[in-house]
């Protein structure tokens, strides 16, 4: 049954529906959930309907219709029952997509910007509270709590579903560009390629929408020769593969290209940001064999223009390799993420390298216990030495 896939593939857009139909994020969210619910009793037994899209979005509207009669004064039911025979409103805009609708309205600068970042993925992606707190290497009660204050800003401070004018656009990209690529990454590691598909749409659409915004483009490039890589990611046996024992034969050559493409459209402009350049690193590993010292000297533009513990501990894995496992270790020493399991996978690797297998073993243990993902838990358990 595919049920998993539908909701990949669907769950934003019904809640991006439901909210313009309801105009409240809580009534829309759990309506939509009701009728995945609903789908996980019928579909096994009744089919897949034709289109289950159309299918999720009547049965949540309904169920959410049904909640407003329980819950309205008898004055009341009439009107609200009577969204039932309402048509989904046809919005005029510049966003003319429901879900990036939905990321730019959830955008809306009197939230927080990890909040704003939070509450997209859990509306849109359909993530779960823990998988959104592991994202932003928080604890899960920490997230819960952020989520609830945003979505009780937008009720309390009445924040208006509509779409952005174009003038407030570019306000909004920075946390727009976060939520797709989290989206992508979030799927790139679960191995959820509808996610993943969904969040290169994303991308695909908002490049088109601001093609005068070069980070739009870096962040598509970016996601494209990351996805290019995806069919050696894995064994046929599930099993993860580092990116320096992929066969390349593998990779994605049109992804490729249109990912180089980009970047070097990006160069040509010289108005370098954080997805451009983390883009420029992912096409010097597409052309093998990785030239490591460009790749240092990016990750030094990157650690300057974001100045984060995950970015410093990526530019201490290229300066191991350019300058050996102690400089890289040296470095990752120094940083503090004691809750972040590549920390402890890569400080692993290094101490192996360096032939403190004790130690490494330890902390190959520290980046297990943290892993989320079976097939990542299952490769940090091959590489510790015994």
């Amino acid at each position: 049954m595919d049920i998993a896939r539908v909701f990949t593939e669907e769950y934003g857009r019904a809640v991006s529906v439901l909210v313009r139909v309801f105009g409240d994020i809580d009534i829309a969210e759990e309506a939509v959930q009701d009728a995945f619910a609903v789908a996980v009793r019928k579909w096994p037994s009744d089919g897949l309907p034709p289109s289950p899209a159309g299918w999720i979005i009547t049965t949540a509207r309904n169920r959410a219709v049904d909640r407003l009669r329980r819950e309205a004064t008898r004055d009341q039911r009439h009107a609200e029952a009577a969204l039932l025979h309402v048509p989904v409103p046809v919005v005029e805009g510049p966003v003319q997509d429901e879900r990036l609708r939905l990321i730019f309205t959830c955008c809306h600068p009197a939230l927080a910007p990890a909040a704003r970042v939070a509450l997209t993925l859990r509306l849109l992606g359909g993530l779960s509270t823990a998988e959104i707190a592991r994202a932003f290497l928080v604890p899960e009660a920490t997230m819960a709590q952020r989520l609830v204050r945003a979505k009780g800003k937008i009720r309390d401070a009445r924040i208006p579903y509509r779409v952005p004018d174009d003038a407030d656009l570019p306000d909004r990209l920075r946390a727009v560009l976060a939520v797709v690529y989290l989206i992508f990454t979030e799927g790139y590691g679960a191995g959820r390629d509808a996610m993943c598909g969904e969040a290169i749409r994303l991308g695909r659409q908002l490049a088109a929408l601001m093609p005068d915004e070069p980070e739009v483009d870096g962040l598509l490039a970016l996601m494209l020769l990351i996805e290019s890589r995806r069919a050696a990611r894995v064994t046929g046996a599930g099993e993860l593969v580092l990116l320096a024992d992929q066969d390349r034969r593998l990779w994605d050559s049109a992804l490729i290209a249109e990912g180089q493409a980009l970047v070097r459209k990006c160069l040509r402009r010289n108005q370098p940001g954080p997805y451009q350049i983390q883009a420029a690193i992912n096409a010097v590993h597409s052309e093998p064999p990785t030239d490591w010292h460009q790749v240092v000297l990016l990750y030094d533009q990157l650690v300057a223009l974001t100045p984060t513990p995950v970015v410093a501990l990526n530019r201490a894995v290229a300066i191991a390799e350019v300058s050996g496992p102690a400089a890289g270790l040296e470095l990752v020493e120094a940083l503090d993420l004691q809750r972040y399991h590549l920390f402890h996978a890569v400080r692993a690797d290094l101490l192996q390298r360096l032939g403190r297998t004790a130690e490494a073993a330890v902390a190959y243990d520290a980046a297990i216990e943290l892993a989320s993902q079976v097939a990542e838990r299952d490769l940090l358990r091959r590489k510790r030495p015994s």
